[in-house]
């Protein structure tokens, strides 16, 4: 296993012929449970010293979700290519909208954005319900595999959707059905055509896969790093939420991926992965510490935003695991 101390990179090099190579202003446009944006400063501090010297040129993220990571990467650090997967074909299939078509994309969401603007509060609540129904009925109707013409309503409709549900919650059941209830916002910013533009830009160095975390290893080039940010561990059983597609993420599925990371180690891949940290409720559970013994494992404080009593929303632990030493390791 590799153990490599970290550099201080202000010190090692000049960072202004590395970074900001791809740097649009993007940042994500989706709103996301367990998005990264609050950890990025914290996260930063776990990246393999490769990457801050710009000698990484892959990025791979099985789990990408929101992307906060990748929007940190790819417009901070001299990557040329980023690898983003997820089994959510919606959100798969937003992203490759985003990436193809965003002019078409973004006159579908100004006509979604004057239209709900612009009535009261019970008329956007049934526009809201209405709009989901129709999304949940169509989804019969879409080829997700081959890019077609309706993906860019289907992305506008996702994109309405995230913005305007209850706590952003972006959340389907076991029949593949959007069943986020209606968020009360006054003013929810439905269209951002400037970050749109800026994403659309920076997309441009990604390749966009549906598909199982597993499948990264067919796609593994030398200078590789790969940041792994799967369903997390529900900390006790009313906290399960790991619905951000029709498939469920448990115990299986975690040592899996804890075989997986074993696998991409010996292929000389530099690893980062994070999840919640059980120890939070349960003192004596060390399922983590057992699935990546022999890894680096860090806790970092981190703030719950889902939760729908903002008094709840405290923080707590979630861990880190590199397969590499930092100077947090020390």
């Amino acid at each position: 296993m590799k153990n490599k101390k970290n550099l201080d990179i202000t010190n090692s090099f000049k960072v202004k012929d590395i970074f900001y190579k791809y740097a649009v202003g993007a940042k994500p446009f989706l709103k996301w449970a367990g998005g990264k944006n609050q950890l990025l400063s914290v996260f930063r501090k776990f990246y393999p010293k490769e990457l801050l010297k710009g000698e990484i040129k892959n990025y791979y993220e099985p789990f990408v979700g929101g992307g906060a990571v990748f929007f940190d990467i790819a417009q901070n650090y001299g990557i040329d290519s980023a690898f983003l997967y997820d089994i959510n074909e919606e959100l798969v299939l937003t992203y490759k909208v985003v990436q193809k078509d965003v002019n078409s994309l973004i006159e579908f969401l100004h006509r979604y954005s004057n239209q709900y603007l612009s009535l009261k509060r019970e008329k956007r609540e049934q526009y809201y319900y209405e709009l989901r129904h129709n999304f949940n009925l169509q989804r019969f109707n879409i080829d997700y595999d081959k890019y077609s013409e309706n993906w860019v309503s289907r992305a506008a409709q996702i994109i309405f959707l995230n913005k305007t549900c209850y706590n952003g919650l972006f959340r389907f059941n076991s029949k593949g059905e959007f069943n986020s209830p209606f968020g009360l916002y006054d003013n929810p910013k439905i269209l951002d055509e400037n970050n749109l533009l800026n994403v659309s830009k920076l997309l441009e160095i990604a390749e966009i896969k549906k598909a199982d975390f597993k499948e990264v290893r067919q796609d593994i080039k030398k200078s590789s790093f790969i940041y792994f940010d799967p369903p997390y561990r529900p900390l006790s059983k009313t906290s399960n939420f790991t619905s951000y597609s029709k498939y469920q993420f448990k115990d299986d599925d975690q040592i899996q991926l804890a075989s997986l990371f074993n696998e991409l180690n010996e292929m000389d891949c530099l690893l980062m992965l994070s999840n919640s940290d059980p120890k939070n409720t349960d003192p004596t559970d060390n399922f983590f510490d057992i699935i990546y013994k022999g890894y680096n494992i860090r806790r970092v404080s981190a703030k719950r935003i889902i939760n729908s009593n903002v008094k709840k929303r405290n923080s707590i632990n979630e861990i880190i695991v590199t397969n590499y030493s930092t100077d947090e390791n020390k």
